[in-house]
């Protein structure tokens, strides 16, 4: 099966188009700069060079059709007909309690999607805008939604519920929900596989680290805690975001500072974290290479961003009451050795140990612990499009 795969933001979408036999992404891009002007579509289809298109795109539904249309291009495409678009799978970010799995678009779907996007304002919205859109130009094609936070939804209530009145939860339905699901389930799927043991026996702790960054603790197969909460905001220290604080820093910034609710937002989701401590930037890359310069703040942002892995890898490692393997992933998990190492220093005491050469030398799917280690390290690179490909096809064939 051919599935596109779109993951639509306020003003992006990206794209790729998967042959679900091969695993082989036939194409892959990104539209920017949705409602301007000078919007920008990248794409580059497998084997050919990449190419660069700059036009007005209004909205998602034009930036749908512009998609289809490189797709079908006899320069650039990598099908004839768009009747080769056998279903359409799209990452969805909020499915509240609500869904616990992937999905088949709906009527019934899209007024529960609708009715989570008080939950997540900024993301449900341009993920509807473009299920919407997908639907004005592929009509008969079928289309699933893959959630973020579904692999989440089946935690235990003492892992979910907060330490605030019940009756809010029920009222309100504040509960952690956690998200980077899609990635957490197929990192741990294939570290199962890599490992050469069953998934439903392993004790896995999942890292995907980048600007944005979660951790999982997997039991058999099955998500018992993650660091993100009600919002993206909670847990991990990231590259914009605060992660965990006292809740009474922001009431009491708000009355130093003057901030109304939008103030306080943008600057704990957009002014904090990485960025926020060291003055430097957000990427991490950028961070290393300041370190190395001697900048002072870098270093505690960076030595503050290993740290609240290591705390979160030893609290996991307790909540499994044991654990069988790390797992890194994500920008920063895949590509930079010192946070591996660092994430991972002083844990020996818990039969992990890092292997400086591996480590340094990683590439794709490996090993990067100690022969004797008694806890595998592994670096997996993520592929949620595959996932979302896959998912989709195994819910078109069950509708046949």
């Amino acid at each position: 099966m051919k599935v596109l795969v779109l993951n639509c933001g306020s003003s992006s979408i990206k794209y790729q188009f998967i042959d679900t036999i091969t695993r082989d992404s036939l194409a892959q891009g990104l539209v920017e700069r949705i409602g301007m002007s000078s919007a920008v579509l990248t794409h580059r289809p497998l084997g050919k060079e990449k190419i660069r298109i700059v036009g007005e795109i209004l909205d998602h539904t034009i930036a749908i059709e512009y998609v289809i249309a490189v797709l079908l291009s006899p320069n650039h495409g990598v099908i004839k007909d768009k009747s080769e678009i056998d279903a359409v799978g799209h990452r969805v970010v909020h499915g509240g309690e609500t869904f616990s799995g992937s999905v088949l678009i709906t009527d019934m779907v899209m007024k529960a999607l609708k009715d989570n996007i008080e939950l997540a304002p900024l993301h449900n919205p341009p993920n509807i805008k473009g299920i919407e859109a997908a639907t004005k130009h592929l009509t008969n094609t079928p289309q699933c939604g893959v959630f973020d936070t579904a692999f989440h939804v089946k935690m235990p209530p003492h892992a979910y519920l907060y330490g605030i009145p019940y009756e809010l939860y029920k009222r309100y339905k504040i509960r952690r929900y956690g998200f980077h699901g899609t990635s957490h389930r197929y990192v741990s799927e294939r570290a199962a596989e890599f490992l050469g043991k069953p998934y439903s026996e392993l004790k896995i702790i999942t890292a995907h680290l980048g600007n944005g960054a979660s951790m999982a603790a997997i039991n058999g197969g099955r998500s018992v805690d993650t660091s993100m909460g009600f919002t993206p905001l909670e847990g991990l220290f990231m590259g914009t975001r605060c992660g965990d604080i006292d809740p009474s820093i922001p009431l009491y910034i708000m009355g130093k500072e003057e901030l109304n609710l939008s103030e306080i937002n943008t600057l704990l989701n957009k002014h904090s974290g990485v960025v926020g401590l060291s003055g430097v930037s957000s990427d991490m890359r950028e961070i290393e290479e300041a370190v190395l310069g001697g900048n002072e703040r870098a270093k505690i942002a960076f030595d503050a961003y290993n740290y609240r892995i290591k705390k979160y890898i030893g609290s996991y490692a307790a909540a499994l009451g044991g654990v069988d393997a790390v797992v890194f992933t994500g920008g920063v998990g895949e590509n930079a050795p010192w946070t591996r190492k660092d994430a991972c220093s002083g844990l020996e005491f818990m039969g992990l140990e890092i292997d400086d050469e591996k480590n340094n030398n990683a590439k794709g799917e490996c090993d990067i612990a100690t022969e004797n280690s008694k806890v595998r390290v592994l670096r997996i690179p993520t592929n949620e499009e595959l996932v979302i490909a896959l998912d989709t096809e195994k819910i078109v064939n069950e509708q046949k």
